[in-house]
């Protein structure tokens, strides 16, 4: 999304001036094309000759330097700009943004510039709190530019607080998704899509619970590759330890029970369901409210069946494209179909979960995708995110036959 996209970064007055040469590197590195503006304060942090060196291109540094004598040199970069950056913005440049002064070359171009603006400030804690900082904040909101929070941290000034700059992967991230949202040229633009991640946990005890091997990774590739084709990814998942890709709202759930609530009140708006979590079967009929204690040689476990939200979501589906999995260690292909047909779903991605390359906790994956009416559809080995690319291609594919 970013190839090939002229980013102009405003680098303004404040410690964290040295993080935006590392900026620079990521936003090249997602083969974007850079040039960089310096207030006067980051140049007393970072000299010009830095980012010249990074970007390759000269540093906007003097609103009344012409690098060009037959151009206007803000105007020129306003107009040449598809998105600009103010990373990291202190305080004063967000002011002068908020109410309109254009006294040095970052305020006048950013003025001029019609293109989409995204804001990361940094600055100590009681700065981003005074009440003028959020006034300012709230102005520039309403006028559309896209506000990256800072991140709350151990500060220049040697204590905690909200204030830090963002990381540059998670501003580039930040940048990218949001590019993303707004192309109504993608396939999913605006479509909402639930996607489900994880292995459920059913509580035996308060320390205890019965669980699978599934790490989420199919779940959280396949949120991904639908938010890249433009859907609004909502990822209902179990697992906390993977990092959530910019642009996707997760819900974090535990028992296949809170797993159904969260999906059946976001399901009448879903264009598209993926139920890529590994929903146990079974729960503890009667969990224990006190841990459950070693007193005898053996422990008898009652366990009564879960629902089957894959079932219910197939007989209450109207518009709604249903994706479902298939996990098994043998009869692969006559399982899934067998579940293909029962669970009214418009497609069973089979995954046997015995396979080295496949399953449960690998990077890679290797499946088979089913539909009614046709011949299954083998995918090879691949990296997850590819195996999630190739899945949301086939499910695109058919719902415009």
């Amino acid at each position: 999304m970013l190839t090939g996209k002229h980013i102009a970064l405003y680098v303004s007055g404040g410690i964290a001036a040295y993080k935006a040469a590392t900026l620079v590197r990521e936003f090249i590195r997602q083969k974007a094309q850079v040039r960089v503006v310096e207030t006067a304060g980051a140049q007393a942090f970072v000299t010009p000759l830095t980012f010249q060196v990074l970007s390759k291109h000269e540093v906007y540094t003097d609103r009344f330097a012409q690098l060009a004598p037959d151009q206007v040199a803000h105007i020129e970069l306003a107009d040449w700009t598809d998105v600009a950056v103010v990373a990291p913005a202190t305080a004063d440049l967000m002011a002068k943004l908020a109410t309109g002064i254009a006294d040095d070359f970052a305020s006048t171009a950013l003025l001029a510039t019609t293109a989409p603006k995204f804001i990361a400030p940094a600055m100590n804690v009681h700065m981003w709190e005074n009440p003028a900082t959020q006034r300012n904040l709230a102005v520039l909101k309403q006028d559309g530019m896209r506000i990256i929070d800072p991140d709350t941290g151990f500060l220049a000034e040697g204590y905690q607080g909200k204030g830090r700059f963002p990381a540059p992967v998670k501003i580039v991230a930040e940048v990218e998704a949001d590019l993303i949202a707004a192309d109504t040229t993608l396939p999913l633009h605006g479509q909402q899509v639930l996607v489900t991640a994880g292995g459920t946990r059913e509580r035996l005890d308060p320390v205890r619970y019965l669980t699978n091997d599934s790490s989420g990774k199919m779940g959280y590739a396949l949120a991904l590759a639908a938010r890249n084709l433009g859907a609004q990814v909502t990822l209902i998942s179990t697992v906390s330890q993977l990092p959530v890709p910019a642009g996707i709202t997760v819900i974090h759930v535990d028992s296949a029970a809170a797993m159904r609530n969260a999906l059946l009140k976001r399901f009448a708006t879903a264009a598209m369901v993926i139920m890529a979590a590994a929903v146990a079967d079974f729960r503890p009929a009667a969990p224990a409210t006190n841990k459950i204690k070693k007193t005898a040689t053996t422990y008898t476990l009652e366990l009564t069946k879960n629902p089957d939200i894959l079932a219910e979501l197939g007989q209450r589906k109207q518009h709604q494209f249903l994706i479902g999995f298939a996990a098994e260690t043998q009869h692969l292909l006559a399982y899934a179909q067998r579940k293909l047909a029962q669970k009214q779903v418009d497609m069973i991605v089979a995954n046997d979960v015995s396979s080295p390359h496949a399953g449960f906790n690998r990077d890679t994956n290797e499946v088979t995708v089913l539909q009614p009416n046709q011949a299954p559809q083998p995918l090879k080995v691949a990296h997850k995110t590819k195996i999630a690319q190739q899945i949301l291609q086939l499910a695109i594919a058919a719902q415009t036959d």
